[in-house]
């Protein structure tokens, strides 16, 4: 059972830019991570976000540093661990 981390689209606070930058993950690819643990930063309209894990599992990352993001769209996901 794979959850995926998505960008909430609040953190838009205007239409102007409709587009972010995935700064950094905070963990390495295929750790462990817990609920509501920050896994990554990203960047939207010149501010900093944490991005916090939906869900206990194994990290899965699918868009590197740099990457171009978007309201709700999906950057990882967690695998439950069973």
């Amino acid at each position: 059972l794979e959850t995926d981390i998505t960008i909430p689209a609040e953190l838009w606070n205007t239409n102007i830019l409709p587009e972010g930058l995935l700064e950094r993950w905070i963990f390495a690819d295929a750790a462990l991570v817990e609920a509501g643990d920050p896994v990554a930063a990203v960047r939207i309209e010149g501010a900093l976000h944490d991005i916090m894990a939906p869900s206990r599992g194994r990290l899965h990352i699918s868009s590197w540093p740099n990457s171009v993001i978007e309201p709700g769209s999906a950057i990882g996901t967690i695998s439950r661990i069973i």
